[in-house]
């Protein structure tokens, strides 16, 4: 279960920003980061009881720990990058943009980051990178359920306008229903181009066309 125990392993009194983003590998739709800085690291201890890795919450606690998160006193920042940027820069530089954005949208100027992963988005402050920190940290763990709930409710409402792609339960993902309905009906604006199905798609297409 995630502790404070890299937090504190900073100078004392210092601003930790959590990092973590939701959507690196879907088809479809942005990628969104979330930032949380835990002031003086402190957190209702039911809420450090309940917090983990995003993926390993049912969607409905995920929710009910967004709520608790956003009525707390931590600071929160979510940054998002686009499917067009995702495609214009690469997913691993729309990640980072991403995350930059998040910290920013915190509303605090962060002292140190840590950031789930292996690779460093160079963000304003010194950041330490955590791999499987929404596990390890709670401001990581909390940065992620921001990330996780944040993206899929843009995609429940972008299921909205396209609702035969089924992204409110398969979050843009590449599922078996996401690529029937891309065979049957094509690509939309909200997918991303630059990933391979995608791209072969496009080809195909093209290469029908009279």
């Amino acid at each position: 279960m995630p502790d404070f125990n890299t937090e504190k392993s900073f100078p004392t009194g210092s601003l930790i920003a959590g990092i973590d983003e939701a959507g690196r590998g879907p088809w479809a739709g942005p990628v969104v980061a979330g930032a949380v800085i835990f002031k003086d690291l402190k957190i209702a201890d039911e809420l450090a009881a309940a917090l983990n890795d995003s993926k390993k919450l049912s969607a409905k606690k995920r929710e009910e720990l967004f709520k608790v998160l956003k009525e707390s006193d931590a600071y929160i920042g979510v940054g998002i990058a686009s499917e067009k940027e995702i495609d214009e820069m690469n997913i691993l530089q729309a990640t980072f943009t991403a995350m930059h954005r998040a910290l920013e949208a915190s509303g605090l100027k962060a002292d140190f980051a840590i950031v789930d992963g292996n690779r460093d988005p160079k963000l304003y402050c010194p950041s330490t990178l955590v791999v499987k920190g929404d596990s390890k940290c709670l401001s990581i763990a909390a940065a992620s359920i921001i990330a996780k709930v944040t993206r899929d409710k843009i995609m429940a409402d972008l299921a909205l306008e396209y609702p035969q792609y089924g992204w409110d339960k398969n979050a843009g993902y590449g599922t078996k229903d996401h690529i029937n309905a891309l065979e049957k009906y094509g690509v939309t604006p909200y997918h991303r181009k630059s990933y391979a199905p995608i791209r072969k798609l496009l080809e195909k297409d093209f290469a029908l066309t009279p």
